[in-house]
């Protein structure tokens, strides 16, 4: 049986995927395709390049590799993706998809066209640059001509363009909204603002997943706190293991 993979974007919180393809491994979950957006870009090519969930977790922490951005200050975006470049380039040398030993498949979207775009062969770093590219934040990225912005913007957790290639799809959706909101700051009402608006386009591809995985208490936290980098991911691991059991990973569904 083959099993499918799919991660959402959300920043920081991206971190609790880690735990959860930890908890996955240890229910014995063999992925054999993965697709993902921004944050789950990141860790869904560190993974299929052969670093373990410990590993990827590691590398967060000790790189800060979620905020690996140096200021770029143009018209265009406040930042630019060098940090996470050159983060990236050490532990993916090869920097191609056919590197991967998962097939991967990330999406970013089209500024000009003003829809999704999907990358899954060629050079895997400029991808997912794309894909994590927040817009008005970010530089865009080009990429054979095209301008690409954050994945988010269209299709957070993208599920249908892995849904034929697996018997059975498990979707990581980190972006659970709380129903209990304080406004703490300008900065958070448009962080959640930003959150209800991209869930809305996570709806269908929900549908789309045999096994969604959305952990609660990773709600409970905001996108830039990569210094709770330990607990988004155990999060994740202990919402697996809490509220599944291996068998749920070897049934297949509407593949």
């Amino acid at each position: 049986m083959k099993i499918g993979l799919t991660l959402s974007g959300g920043g920081a919180r991206g971190i609790s995927h880690i735990g959860v393809l930890k908890a996955l491994e240890e229910f014995g979950v063999t992925v054999s395709c993965i697709s993902g957006t921004s944050a789950g870009s990141i860790v869904g090519s560190l993974y299929a390049y052969g670093l373990k969930p410990d590993n990827i977790l590691e590398l967060v922490i000790s790189t800060s590799l979620f905020r690996a951005m140096r200021p770029a200050w143009t018209w265009t975006g406040l930042l630019n993706a060098d940090g996470l470049r050159d983060t990236l380039l050490q532990h993916i040398p090869e920097n191609t998809f056919e590197s991967l030993k998962i097939p991967m498949t990330i999406a970013a979207t089209d500024i000009s066209a003003g829809k999704a775009a999907y990358f899954s062969t060629g050079e895997l770093i400029p991808a997912i640059l794309a894909s994590s590219c927040v817009p008005a934040v970010f530089n865009p990225i080009h990429i054979d001509g095209g301008t690409y912005v954050d994945g988010g913007l269209v299709d957070n957790l993208p599920a249908a363009v892995i849904r034929d290639k697996c018997d059975l799809l498990i979707g990581s959706h980190c972006n659970y909204i709380s129903g209990a909101f304080d406004v703490k700051s300008f900065r958070s009402v448009i962080e959640r603002s930003l959150l209800i608006a991209i869930n809305g386009n996570t709806v269908a591809s929900k549908s789309l997943c045999d096994i969604l995985i959305e952990p609660p208490d990773v709600g409970n936290y905001s996108g830039f706190e990569i210094k709770k980098a330990k607990d988004l991911f155990h999060a994740g691991y202990q919402f697996v293991h809490d509220n599944f059991k291996q068998d749920d990973f070897a049934r297949v569904s509407h593949g």
